[in-house]
């Protein structure tokens, strides 16, 4: 071709690429509130069509392996074709409310930087029978990578991560821990329509586009699937020891849930706490509902609403998790906390006073446990688990 042809055509795929690109973002600023920008229809047909027909008559005895609630043995056979999802949600104040958080089975919040929390949440059982959006979904800490390391390879989902050398190098020990070609789903190397910037996922509110990129548990799944990440969990060395591939749950004890429901006595309505002091917009509170039997969290004074249905977000099970805090590490005010030991807890159920306990964690690809003062399993109520991690000695009143 000559060179002056050759200089022409490059200039014409410049200027459609450019107006290519300007007319998607304006598209996708105006797509309607809570919808996924500019679906592909097969993906979207294949994703609905294998949610689950559950008969209402069919009896809910099959407990869910991370917080013991009960499904149907149609819902159990669903989950045991895949692995949870452990997944990176953030939580500034722009970035509520939140899509997904009342579907959880459990989640795992701390501090990311600057005071500002941030959520690593767990599904598995409760998403069995819809597709759920999940969002804002943000990057990777080192000590959500540790907690996460706990469930047998779940899939890790984050959008990028923390990668400034040394200790909170999140990206780096995912690398070093072997996950890229075995549960790990960053969406720099997956991208649409897996995950997608969606600008109106709050009507009426503008939104940063840090705080837009959904994906939704289907979606997770099916690029899970495609990978051959499915229920069976690849052949892995823990501890020198070589684990044959085997289910997702063999190997995983699990923590403990109570035999049956106890008579209910209210003596602790409301827990309050802050995970650094002077950011009111991260304070936690809870309010027991007896009929419920559950607490309803409040962030930063307001309910927290899962805009996926108007929910506000209620766990059965709350646990204040003291551990050490480091940091900022980095420019970058990165935290580190610490994941693997001892330490101590408090767990509140059935609006009762707490139980002091101890988590232990013997090393990163141990299961967190949570025990009490004679080293006995503590009993969990079945239903969402709350974990939230403070700094050691941080007050906590109820």
């Amino acid at each position: 071709m000559p060179k002056k042809n050759l200089i022409i055509a490059l200039a014409l795929y410049v200027v459609s690429t450019g107006l290519s690109f300007t007319a998607f973002s304006v598209f996708a600023k105006n797509a309607p509130a809570n919808q996924v920008t500019n679906p592909d229809q097969d993906s979207t047909t294949t994703l609905l069509s294998s949610l689950l027909d559950i008969d209402p008559n069919e009896p809910r005895d099959q407990a869910c392996p991370l917080n013991g609630a009960y499904y149907t043995m149609t819902e159990r056979n669903a989950w045991e074709q895949r692995r949870p999802i452990f997944i990176m949600i953030e939580n500034s104040p722009d970035a509520r409310p939140h899509s997904g958080l009342s579907r959880a089975d459990m989640v795992f919040e701390a501090v990311a930087e600057g005071g500002v929390t941030r959520f690593g949440v767990l599904y598995y059982c409760a998403a069995q029978y819809s597709d759920v959006t999940l969002a804002p979904v943000r990057s990777a800490r080192t000590y959500f990578v540790d907690w996460a390391s706990g469930f047998n390879l779940p899939l890790y989902t984050h959008v990028g991560g923390a990668n400034v050398p040394g200790p909170t190098d999140a990206l780096g020990q995912i690398r070093e821990y072997g996950w890229e070609g075995k549960n790990n789903i960053n969406q720099f190397s997956v991208g649409y329509p897996t995950f997608v910037r969606n600008y109106n996922r709050v009507p009426g509110k503008e939104i940063a586009t840090e705080h837009t990129m959904e994906t939704t548990t289907e979606a997770l799944w099916k690029v899970a699937a495609s990978r051959g990440w499915t229920g069976i969990t690849p052949q892995r060395v823990v501890a020198r020891q070589t684990i044959p591939a085997a289910p997702w749950s063999d190997g995983y004890t699990g923590l403990t849930f109570e035999a049956s429901v106890p008579s209910i006595s209210t003596t602790t309505s409301k827990i309050t706490y802050d995970f650094w002091s002077g950011y009111g917009q991260y304070s936690v509170e809870w309010n027991y509902d007896q009929a419920a039997d559950a607490y309803e969290r409040k962030n930063g004074g307001e309910a927290a609403i899962d805009i996926n249905n108007n929910e506000q977000v209620a766990s059965k099970n709350v646990v204040i998790m003291f551990t050490t805090e480091k940091g900022p590490i980095n420019e970058k005010k990165h935290m580190l906390y610490g994941t693997t030991g001892r330490g101590k807890a408090l767990i509140f159920k059935h609006g009762q006073a707490p139980i002091e306990a101890n988590w232990v964690k013997k090393d990163r690809e141990a299961e967190l446990t949570f025990v009490d003062v004679r080293g006995n399993n503590i009993e969990f109520a079945r239903g969402q688990i709350w974990i939230s991690v403070l700094a050691n000695e941080s007050p906590v009143k109820y």
